[in-house]
């Protein structure tokens, strides 16, 4: 089968060989703002990114869940995180520490059943060993705390030995060069075979470690401030067509998630918590924001390259025309302060191994362009990712913008869909309850709105509900806020006093969610180990 791959389903082709069936590479960003790429209105270089979106699509109003742990399960499994014991519930315990139900299995594990073997280089944060979800091979880089060692790192679920004297070790590389030898072997012993690749780099998270000569880019790059980075992304975004609303206004009273005071006075007098005036801070603060800024778009121009090796390993070995492409990110930028893992030595180069820097709410604001708060928020700034979707044989749009909203518990139906592959009923004797994710596929082709009654975010008190164009939310502790997407994807105008009628609707959808997913989960809370609560504190893994 050759051309429009991408309708084989619909055609009714479900036999189709194992041949004809397209590859699959899901690359994941962490704490990536919607911005940053190039192609959404961003100043960092993301060329190879970029071309992706040129000869494909980017969706404008695709969502994640506002953290790293729920996002990947929710990517990986289809079901929001909650479902799944991967996010807290109220009063039923889930989390980063949650373990899922049996039949809450993992993409990989359906994709096998057509004859994928499926790949994992990167980040993990998901329950349970990498081999054991269904993945053939694996890097785990366990290690957040620094991009310079591999130590704490697994391969196919074997902790790394790691040399006492350890040199020339960049994280971000190494995930690149691990993808580049599984395809490499791919191609040699099971090119008869499709393939699912799940690339989840741990860049731009923080601590903000970079190669010199990637910072050296970007050194003098922001001293101008976070108004005008906003301002000259924001007239970007306008005109590519991707954001029709105002720009938010600073927030200047919201700090990081997270409070650690302590950790302040080790990071020095450069450091604030706050995105105050670029025009009020003092010298030494505007350099050491701008340098923060510096290193985070650095770790994302070397992301992009080492993209950019494995979109041509792909061409090297004569898949990159049936293989789908996507990227996106775990959550928005990320406004946290701290210190942990090794410590920060403010006498050491900033961007090396000794430091540990975090970029803060104020460039954090800056990278989540038009949008409102930062990770662990559901606002727009804390759940809005790019999604771009690149497939020369399957996707014959290039350079065209979607405009439905979708979710990441869309990715699992939306390539099983492109697969043929049918999703099971029920796993190991276990009913595999509905899940609430809709297949994209129909937007491959035209600009049009998938059809759902809702989607729904909960994560740390954090809560909101998007029915149509209208979203509910609130921030933990506040009242609910009400707006009309349509126009004001900003969240600039709370219409929550003018239309009491439409708040208790979409409460009333928001609960009705919210209750559902702890039915599901009550069933299976007997039959296995209680779910620890959520962890406090600067310790957490992220």
């Amino acid at each position: 089968m050759r051309g429009f791959l991408s309708f084989f389903v619909f055609l009714g082709l479900v036999t189709a060989t194992a041949a004809d069936r397209p590859n699959v590479v899901f690359i994941l960003a962490d704490d990536l703002g919607y911005s940053d790429l190039g192609c959404y209105g961003g100043e960092i270089a993301t060329p190879n990114l970029d071309g992706l979106a040129k000869n494909g699509l980017r969706f404008t109003q695709f969502y994640n869940t506002a953290r790293c742990w729920p996002t990947r399960g929710a990517l990986m499994s289809g079901y929001y995180a909650q479902q799944i014991h991967r996010d807290e519930l109220p009063g039923l315990g889930g989390g980063g520490r949650g373990v899922r139900q049996p039949w809450a299995r993992l993409l990989p594990d359906f994709l096998k059943s057509a004859g994928y073997r499926n790949y994992h280089s990167g980040k993990w944060h998901i329950d349970g060993p990498v081999l054991e979800a269904g993945f053939d091979r694996s890097l785990d880089t366990r290690n957040q705390g620094n991009f310079f060692s591999a130590k704490g790192n697994a391969i196919d679920d074997v902790l790394v030995k790691v040399p006492e004297n350890e040199t020339g070790y960049y994280t971000t590389i190494v995930t690149a060069d691990h993808a580049i030898d599984c395809l490499k072997e791919h191609a040699a012993k099971y090119a008869d075979r499709p393939f699912f690749h799940y690339i989840p780099f741990i860049a731009p998270h923080f601590p903000l470690h970079a190669l010199p000569e990637d910072i050296a880019k970007y050194r003098d790059k922001y001293l101008q401030g976070w108004e005008v980075m906003r301002e000259a992304r924001y007239q970007r975004q306008k005109q590519m067509g991707i954001v029709n609303t105002e720009l938010s206004a600073l927030e200047k009273k919201v700090g990081p998630p997270y409070d650690f005071p302590e950790d302040l006075e080790i990071l020095g007098p450069g450091e604030i918590n706050r995105p105050l005036p670029w025009e009020s801070l003092t010298d030494e603060q505007r350099r050491f924001q701008a340098t923060k800024m510096a290193i985070h778009a650095a770790m994302v121009d070397r992301m992009d390259q080492e993209i950019g090796r494995i979109l041509q390993q792909l061409k090297d070995m004569g898949a990159y025309e049936n293989t789908l492409v996507f990227f996106a990110s775990d959550n928005g930028a990320s406004a946290e302060i701290m210190v942990r893992n090794g410590g920060h030595d403010p006498k050491a180069e900033p961007g090396s191994a000794a430091t540990y820097l975090c970029l803060g709410p104020g460039f954090s604001s800056a990278c989540n362009t038009p949008f409102r708060r930062h990770k662990t928020w559901v606002h727009e700034g804390g759940i809005s990712t790019p999604l771009i979707a690149h497939w020369p044989k399957g996707i014959t749009a290039h350079g065209e913008l979607r405009q439905t909203p979708a979710h990441m518990v869309d990715i699992v139906p939306t390539i099983l869909a492109i697969t043929g592959v049918e999703k099971p009923k029920e796993w190991q004797g276990e009913t595999i309850p509905e899940a609430p994710g809709k297949s994209l596929m129909a937007a491959f082709t035209k600009d049009e709105t998938v059809s759902r009654e809702s989607i729904w975010w909960l994560h740390e008190g954090n809560r909101a509900v998007r029915v149509g164009d209208w979203k509910l939310v609130a921030a933990k502790g506040d009242p609910w806020e009400l707006y009309d997407l349509k126009s004001d994807r900003a969240e600039a105008h709370n219409l929550a006093a003018q239309m009491p009628e439409k708040v208790k609707e979409l409460e009333s959808a928001w609960q009705q969610q919210t209750d559902d997913f702890s039915t599901l989960v009550n069933k299976t809370l007997d039959q296995q180990p209680k779910l620890p609560a959520k962890g406090k504190g600067k310790k957490k893994k992220k």
